[in-house]
């Protein structure tokens, strides 16, 4: 049996944006907008009003996306626009695609410390929103072409290779092929549509009405990166990206448009407010490893953080590991699994349950939020339990988190 504290983080209430496809739905929606709508909603759906919340920690991966690029303060700006009152405090930071399951650490920290009650962890992304980029013209001569640079072109930070052939590199020497590859990413794509066809996706997200043309409007209640009809013989017909061997396009998710919020409280406010716990945070990890290595760290992330809450893997119902690539939770599970076969497979059938990333997309400063409320929406449904989560992020970061269902 386990014991509940007063002072325990729990989880009261979490939902987030259908994700849009690249260029998709939400491709004009302001920045302020997208992430308002889950910071405002999480609050409303349990009858609480923005002033409850001592913090907000938000993702936020790159500020251009903004209207005012320049030093925006986009939490600060998004929580005005959700209607919060402008005493709230917060905090927009740049972990890449870790940040909102950072914004959980830092939201648990916070509330453990005392010095606050209650937090919002979430963040937003826009690719659809993302500038061209002119340099170098400010001090310069202007009478000469100057060259457009997109920012989101290849993938990759100027002074490093392309993550996609270093997580390729790292895939190799793990004997992860193409083929299992794009396996893992027809799976990724059988394994949402299943879940939303049995009503999963309804407790997270939260559907909205999007302008369709002469006054008309359409309901975004899916994620517009799931392709029902992808199988291993057309993700077989992709050629690579950004010079790597054998990842594509299709065994690689979308840039997308998104954002998540998550409620957390210390238990005893929660009780307070008569609010039910949906899920205990039990521990929460950051790590770093060579910047080379991307698809490794969140295994040796979730290999720390079990040690930590002295917790083994045969205790965790579910888990999910964001796919980047296909190749990050493959080479994690093979970490995971410690040469053992029969571990692995224990593993895989336990992980990504519904999906992931390749078949949700990828907002990315959004998703390590999303990571962990849909598996506590799948904890619940199942009974309760535990459920641990992981994701990489740039340049070789990487987050763990575990929770706990009564």
């Amino acid at each position: 049996m386990v014991t509940k504290n007063k002072d325990d983080v729990v989880i009261v209430s979490a939902l987030r944006t259908p994700f849009g496809r690249y260029g998709g739905s939400l491709k004009d929606m302001d920045y302020y907008d997208l992430g308002a709508i889950p910071m405002r909603e999480v609050v409303k759906r349990v009858k609480l009003d923005g002033s409850a919340v001592g913090h907000v920690f938000w993702g936020v991966g790159d500020t251009s996306e903004c209207k005012d690029p320049f030093t925006p303060c986009a939490a600060r700006q998004t929580l005005l626009k959700a209607g919060y009152p402008p005493t709230v405090p917060s905090i927009s930071f740049d972990m890449a695609c870790v940040s909102a399951m950072q914004a959980i650490k830092l939201a648990a920290m916070y509330i453990k410390t005392g010095e606050i009650d209650t937090a919002i962890a979430g963040g937003c992304t826009s690719f659809g929103q993302e500038p061209f980029v002119l340099r170098n013209i400010r001090f310069g001569d202007t009478r000469f072409a100057q060259t457009l640079e997109d920012p989101v072109f290849p993938m990759a930070y100027k002074d490093f290779p392309p993550v996609s052939v270093e997580s390729d590199l790292v895939a190799t020497e793990y004997g992860i092929s193409r083929e299992e590859m794009d396996e893992w990413a027809v799976r990724s794509h059988k394994n949402y549509g299943a879940a939303w066809n049995a009503g999963k996706f309804k407790e997270e997200i939260f559907p909205l009405s999007i302008p369709a043309g002469k006054g008309e409007t359409k309901v975004l209640d899916i994620d517009e990166q799931y392709r029902a009809d992808s199988s291993v013989e057309k993700l077989a017909k992709l050629k690579p990206i950004y010079g790597s061997k054998a990842i594509t396009a299709g065994n690689a998710p979308g840039m997308n448009d998104g954002a998540t919020a998550i409620l957390l409280m210390r238990r005893s406010k929660a009780e307070e407010y008569k609010l039910e716990a949906l899920a205990t945070v039990v521990g929460a990890k950051h790590i770093a490893i060579r910047t080379s290595r991307m698809p490794e760290g969140p295994g040796f992330g979730m290999q720390q953080l079990l040690k930590e809450c002295n917790l083994k893997l045969d205790d965790i119902a579910c888990m999910e590991i964001n796919e980047a690539f296909a190749a990050v939770p493959l080479v994690s599970m093979k970490i995971l699994a410690e040469k053992d076969n029969a571990k692995y497979k224990n593993i895989y059938n336990r992980m990504n349950l519904n999906g992931s990333a390749i078949a949700i997309g990828h907002p990315n400063t959004a998703s390590g939020a999303r990571v962990m409320m849909n598996l506590m929406y799948e904890l619940r449904r199942r009974g309760g339990g535990y459920a641990m989560g992981g994701i990489c992020g740039g340049l070789s970061q990487a987050n763990a988190t575990i929770i706990r269902v009564d």
